[in-house]
């Protein structure tokens, strides 16, 4: 008995041994690093600093000016993210907020000279009323029904903002106040592109939270599949009007600093072609990715900037660009799952330090 115990009590005295030799990788590094920083935080804080020196760099106000409508555009687009990217929602009418935004604030500013901040509260409370309106009764259907839906209402607000002589017909409204904070006054374009930058940031935050929050979770099971998640005890109903709502909310703030930036405002500018703008960004950039939705913007307001040379074609020019990416990148140029850089990174981190090893074991080898 005591050589047998011996015998089986040799393995476990050279377990220990041998996996002592095993080398194990390091608890930290450029490896634990980059899985601690949220997906594309890097290539957006480069951008951001550039964003953030670009009217001294350039010095033209109509480049400033193209840049500030990328910035307007990509706070819609993060808007309509909550509806069509986390919920799964086709929305076809989301100029209809930024109307109500735009118009809440011109009116209170010309009407009842209002300061434009106070008039934002107003804004919000009044898209959300639309919303809620709009929602209730429509949000139980699917695909291209609420599609259909959303179309609709957009149209109907355009219409009124058109006919009523309230909101000055289809001339609009004109000598909205310019915005004013801490007693500043801002009346540039250089002034209202850092406000829309300030804006857009912090738009991209409050996303970003909501994401990785449990109404974000219940969003993305919805989108997912909407029958597993009411079997799941998701309300689904009342989750989607839930982000309808948030996403009027991002459009009513945009709306009514968009009135102040540009002192007038007119139905045009609220038709169903700036929401399949707001669409086109969304789905361009990458579905229910918020990196996307902010790239998808740039890409739709600046490339018919950047094809003005090409005159009356420079639309054709465009459209064939759509169609190029649509094809080669059916899933948006930065798709939710990310670009793969941080993988690339970590990869290369790991073959750096793979081919560090056998120099520091050759070191001390020759050591005494």
């Amino acid at each position: 008995m005591p050589r047998e115990s011996k015998d089986l009590a040799a393995p476990s005295e050279i377990a220990p041994t041998a996996l002592s030799d095993v080398e194990q990788p390091p608890a930290s590094g450029l490896n634990v690093a980059l899985s601690r920083l949220p997906p594309g935080l890097p290539v957006a804080l480069v951008a951001l600093g550039l964003a953030a020196f670009l009217p001294a760099l350039v010095q033209n106000t109509y480049i400033v000016s193209v840049a500030m409508q990328v910035e307007i555009l990509m706070c819609l687009a993060l808007g309509l993210n909550f509806v069509v990217g986390l919920c799964g929602m086709l929305d076809l009418g989301f100029a209809a907020f930024f109307a109500i935004g735009s118009y809440t604030t011109g009116l209170l500013s010309v009407d009842s000279h209002w300061p434009i901040l106070a008039t934002m509260p107003v804004a919000v409370v009044a898209s959300l009323i639309g919303a809620v309106f709009i929602g209730t009764p429509t949000l139980r259907l699917r695909s291209d029904y609420l599609a259909v839906i959303t179309l609709g209402f957009g149209e109907i607000i355009q219409n009124i903002v058109t006919n009523l002589n309230q909101t000055g017909g289809p001339e609009g409204i004109s000598g909205i106040a310019p915005l004013s904070m801490a007693g500043l006054t801002i009346t540039s374009t250089a002034g209202y592109f850092y406000v829309f930058l300030v804006l857009t940031v912090l738009f991209t935050w409050v996303s970003y939270r909501v994401r990785r929050s449990r109404l974000g979770r219940a969003w993305l099971a919805i989108r997912e599949d909407e029958d597993t998640a009411h079997a799941m005890g998701i309300k689904v109903h009342r989750f989607k009007l839930y982000a309808y709502m948030a996403g009027s909310v991002y459009g009513s703030i945009t709306g009514s600093l968009y009135g102040a930036a540009f002192i007038a405002i007119a139905p045009p500018s609220f038709g169903f072609s700036e929401s399949l703008l707001v669409v086109m960004a969304v789905a361009m950039g990458g579905i229910g990715s918020i990196w996307g939705a902010l790239l998808g913007a740039g890409v739709v307001i600046a490339s018919p900037e950047m094809f003005r040379q090409f005159a009356s074609a420079r639309l054709l020019v465009f459209g064939f660009l759509l169609v190029l990416i649509m094809v080669l990148r059916p899933q948006g140029i930065w798709p939710e799952t990310g670009l793969g850089v941080e993988r690339r990174a970590r990869s290369v981190a790991r073959y750096v330090r793979g081919f560090a090893r056998p120099e520091s074991r050759r070191s001390g080898e020759k050591a005494p």
